[in-house]
């Protein structure tokens, strides 16, 4: 196995750049009839600005609690969540957040989605409007934007949701599996086409997957969190380049000698990661 690098830094030959999200010593408890159920227990990492990070870990560990807490919609019982410096709130346009579902509206136009969260936050102008238009051709729906969702695949109506999420430009985008509802075949185009569509509009995004393939063909690093309640217990930075020194697309990642190496790595961490989380 190629030697790779595994560290809570993201590797010696990560650039420091501009922070976009901070969260730190971040601790989460649901109180419930039933009694407390510790969701997240001293997590800590920052997210630089234009990378692309993926959260994994035993299901139900916590990650999309982590995930709601970046988008202000779950505020931690102890820690600091940060984007840009502020306190993350829904209202605002610091975070767009991405879920499994499209939840596109039937009967409004695939246009006329992608315009909703401008419009609700009295954000729609002649230059968002065409901005949104450029999305929307971003995302290979031109043709399809008078069209109704019940009338789109699957894999375009999660391009029409993510076009909906970046119209109004948030500073960090947050992947809740969106993927995972799809066919392998779709999954795989559709992941690339998303990848190219974040790295080349040079957002910041973090995304949450059970899929260790699909974490290692996206991301700059990967957090290892170990099984609920979450606490991190490796950071992986991924190093996958192509001939010409350019970072590989997920497609032409998927066939690199290195991938596999990474794969075992991640493997390795969650497999020794699927206690109860308490510390050594």
């Amino acid at each position: 196995m190629a030697e790779i690098t595994a560290g809570a830094g993201g590797g010696p030959e990560q650039k420091r750049e501009e922070t976009v999200a901070e969260v730190k010593d971040v601790r989460l408890v649901y109180h419930e009839k039933s009694g407390e159920t510790p969701a997240v227990a001293g997590v800590s990492f920052t997210v630089r600005k234009g990378e692309f990070i993926s959260l994994v870990g035993p299901s139900g560990c916590g990650k999309t609690s982590i995930l709601s807490m970046l988008a202000g919609i779950v505020e931690p019982g102890s820690g600091e969540v940060r984007i840009l410096g502020k306190k993350p709130d829904p209202r605002a346009d610091l975070t767009g957040y991405m879920l499994q579902r499209d939840h596109l509206l039937d009967w409004r136009t695939i246009e006329d989605n992608v315009l909703l969260g401008l419009e609700v936050k009295h954000r729609l102008t002649a230059e968002t409007r065409a901005y949104a238009d450029e999305l929307i051709g971003l995302c290979g729906l031109s043709d399809f934007k008078r069209h109704y969702p019940r009338q789109l695949s699957g894999g375009m109506r999660q391009k029409a949701a993510l076009a909906r999420t970046l119209a109004f430009s948030p500073e960090l985008l947050l992947l809740d599996e969106p993927f995972s509802a799809l066919d392998y075949q779709t999954r795989l185009l559709l992941a690339g086409e998303v990848h190219s569509i974040i790295k080349n509009g040079g957002y910041t995004a973090v995304l949450v997957t059970h899929d260790i393939s699909e974490a290692i063909a996206m991301s700059n690093r990967i957090l290892v969190f170990t099984k609920r309640p979450a606490r991190l217990k490796k950071e992986i930075a991924i190093d996958l380049r192509g001939a010409d020194g350019r970072e590989a697309s997920p497609i032409e990642r998927r066939s690199m000698p290195r991938f596999n190496d990474y794969f075992d790595l991640v493997w390795s961490e969650l497999e020794g990661g699927l206690g109860d989380g308490s510390e050594e």
